[in-house]
Formats: structure tokens, C-alpha cells, sequence
């Protein structure tokens, strides 16, 4: 199944989740995203049980409430974005060097000790 994109809002509770070191009530989450624009506490609860169930976020029982934490990093949701988007190409590639070509330099540099790093075997059997 098909990565879809995280909503706006979406986007938000799970930043908000991955920079705290610790697991976040609803009403915790609720104040920090009123500090950029005001949401009801039931929208946000919404939200992030609907994470909950793609499998982003997990809930732990904490008193008369839940805390939730991220089950996935940034950095795999981000992966899983690109993997898509390389996925839908017809020369895999030519799209990688594509982007490839449009990385300034320490991004470039990056990439190259990251390629660098990786086993020989490290590739899947559908690239």
C-alpha cells in the first residue's frame, strides 16, 4: 500500500512528537500547536488517533489518560517519500541522477558518505 502523505495537521502533531523526548498527552500536544494557531482539543485528538492507526503513533495509558510517541521516525517517513516518488519514475536511474543533481554541496557530500557506508548487499530485490 501506497505512503499517502501526511495532511497539514498531520504534519504538525507528528513534528510536534518527534522533537519531545517524552510521550505527549492529547492536552500537551493541543498547547504546543496552539502556539502557531488555535485547534480544539477534539480535532487534535482526532488526528492523533488516526496516526495512531496508520501506525505512526502509540498510546500508552498515563493515569485517566493516554501519551502517545512515534512508532517511526522522521527520517523512514521521509525515506518512504522518496522511495514513492523514485518508484513512480520509468528510469530509476536517471531520476536519481536527477536529484542527485539538483543537491548543493554538503548535501552531495552527505549522500556520498552515506553510499559510502552502506554493505555491498544492501539492496533490495524490487530496485
Amino acid at each position: 500500500m501506497a505512503l499517502r502523505p501526511f495532511g497539514e495537521l498531520e504534519s504538525d502533531i507528528m513534528s510536534v512528537v518527534w522533537a519531545s523526548e517524552e510521550s505527549l498527552s492529547i492536552q500537551r500536544l493541543t498547547d504546543v500547536l496552539n502556539e502557531q494557531r488555535p485547534l480544539a482539543y477534539t480535532t487534535v485528538m482526532t488526528v492523533t488517533e488516526r496516526l495512531r492507526a496508520k501506525g505512526w503513533l502509540e498510546r500508552t495509558k498515563h493515569g485517566r489518560s493516554y501519551r502517545y510517541s512515534a512508532l517511526r521516525s522522521a527520517d523512514d517517513y521521509t525515506a518512504e517519500l522518496m522511495e514513492q516518488a523514485l518508484a513512480s519514475s520509468a528510469d530509476r536511474a536517471n531520476a536519481l541522477l536527477h536529484f542527485a543533481g539538483r543537491l548543493d554541496a554538503d548535501e552531495a557530500v552527505a549522500l556520498r558518505k552515506a553510499l559510502d557506508a552502506m554493505p555491498p548487499d544492501s539492496h533490495t530485490a524490487d530496485h
